[in-house]
């Protein structure tokens, strides 16, 4: 929800003052994220100590970010929301903080990243943690609290989040479908905006359909719909399903050919070589091109289907096994050393569900850079609570999801699709018609193969495999991306 930079030098005093569109202080600064989502509050600043809270504001919740400081040290503490990502390091005396990466580029070194997050990327084991790619940055983690002083920063864990951990039996004449309905309809409702002008990505799947109904009943005024719409029969179906919400609901709605904006295209974020986060979202360049449509539209808030399959899946917290990954050949010596450790210093469950949050850190700063907050109602601490304790019956293949589509009228061919979109084609074609001459650039000079993550030997005969394959291995995506991020960035 913020960056910021603090020197210990300028904390002898407290005279922070507002600023345009920041606190100062001497040569320090601490900037919110301009957004009528978010309230700004500034207490206790009188002697040595001040406290800065920018806060989301969501009626009944309270999700924040807090910066306390007195003379010589500073304290960050997050809230269990998660919405942005908070990025640390300390240089010197000063600590240095953003929710975008990409700027902390002047400190970023390519031969100071971290080996097991080199290797949770090339291999997909991502995990949740205070990690990140590069040594001594770190992310602020959700209801995690950070402290930096002369000796340096520190970032100390909470305790794991309380969950139900079996379902419930439902009482006698209670409906799921319209708690849950209920519960949806409030979360959107708690979300203000200043410009009454919102949107609401739309896939035309049973997830962001629920969130459209939701987002439909809280709404009079303009809503805009955004969605990524594949080719072919699967896209013909898909923009039939996205016309029937769009009609429903009265939504004024933009399609976005996926085809057009693959991963490595020219005139994307990968491609012009502009600084990103590495570690971001594989279809990158196709969301940019959504979340501009969203802020030239004037939206100030945008709601997101994220979490869905994540509250509908059925498994006990205490023995959930993470799934096998498939073998990445091309991993170089100091990758495979790595696996060893891609366990280590993991963060304690969270209130949210953990893929949920980790898709947070890869969405929203884009959201952000465009003036747009992102919200996902779905995993609103009190619907995941609730799915946590709804029997499994209802949660299979998201029953009560699609019960609630049909209620409201839609037909089968949406409430429960034979076809569901994929992304599988855009990534073929975005691998196979750009990122193999990316790869080509890579063997012939490779920062990830200097430091001795990739094989360049094996690498570069699955860039001789791939030529003969009827589709390329999209584990390529993921050498490639961080090829490309770490090159942008440093």
């Amino acid at each position: 929800m913020l960056s910021l930079r603090i020197r210990l030098e300028d904390l002898k005093s407290a005279n922070w003052r507002w600023s345009t569109d920041q606190w100062t202080n001497g040569a320090s600064w601490i900037k919110p994220v301009a957004s009528s989502v978010l309230t700004r509050t500034l207490v206790n600043n009188h002697g040595h100590r001040c406290t800065v809270t920018v806060e989301e504001r969501k009626a009944g919740e309270r999700d924040f970010t807090t910066v306390a400081m007195e003379q010589g040290r500073v304290r960050l503490s997050a809230g269990v929301f998660g919405t942005a990502p908070l990025y640390l390091m300390a240089v010197g005396d000063e600590l240095h903080g953003a929710w975008d990466l990409a700027q902390l580029r002047p400190y970023l070194r390519t031969g100071r990243v971290v080996p097991r997050t080199v290797a949770r990327i090339l291999t997909r084991q991502h995990r949740y943690t205070t990690d990140t790619l590069f040594e001594g940055v770190y992310r602020l983690t959700e209801r995690a609290t950070a402290v930096f002083t002369a000796s340096g920063l520190t970032v100390r864990y909470p305790e794991p989040a309380e969950h139900v951990l079996e379902p419930r039996t439902l009482r006698l004449g209670v409906d799921p479908v319209d708690v849950f309905s209920s519960l949806l309809s409030e979360a959107v409702r708690e979300t203000p905006t200043a410009t009454e002008c919102v949107g609401i990505e739309l896939s035309g799947g049973a997830d962001s359909g629920n969130v459209a109904l939701s987002v439909r009943a809280a709404r009079c005024n303009r809503v805009y719909s955004f969605g990524l719409v594949m080719s072919g029969s699967m896209g013909a179906q898909q923009r039939e399903r996205r016309r029937r919400f769009v009609d429903h609901c009265g939504f004024r709605d933009t399609a976005i050919p996926a085809m057009q904006h693959p991963p490595f295209v020219p005139g994307g974020v990968r491609a012009l070589g502009k600084p990103h986060d590495p570690a971001g979202a594989f279809y990158q360049e196709a969301f940019d091109v959504l979340r501009a449509q969203a802020a030239a539209r004037g939206c100030d808030v945008i709601f997101t289907g994220n979490g869905g399959d994540e509250i509908n899946a059925h498994h006990s917290r205490t023995s959930a096994e993470l799934p096998m990954t498939e073998p990445v050949p091309w991993l170089g010596s100091k990758a495979k050393q790595a696996l060893a450790d891609v366990d280590e210093q993991l963060a304690p469950i969270p209130v949210l569900p953990i893929p949920a949050l980790m898709a947070f850190g890869l969405h929203n700063p884009g959201f952000l850079r465009v003036g747009v907050w992102p919200v996902s109602p779905l995993v609103h601490p009190r619907i995941v609570r609730f799915m946590e304790q709804l029997p499994h019956e209802h949660k299979r293949g998201k029953a009560m999801f699609r019960e609630r589509l049909r209620r409201a009228g839609l037909p089968e061919s949406v409430a429960s699709p034979a076809e569901p979109e994929n992304f599988l084609e855009v990534m073929e074609t975005g691998l196979r018609t750009f990122g193999l001459p990316t790869l080509d650039s890579m063997l012939r000079e490779s920062l990830l193969g200097d430091l001795g993550y990739v094989d360049p030997k094996a690498l570069a005969q699955a860039r001789e495999d791939a030529e003969r394959t009827p589709v390329v291995p999209d584990l390529l995506c993921d050498v490639l991306a961080l090829e490309v991020g770490l090159r942008a960035l440093t």
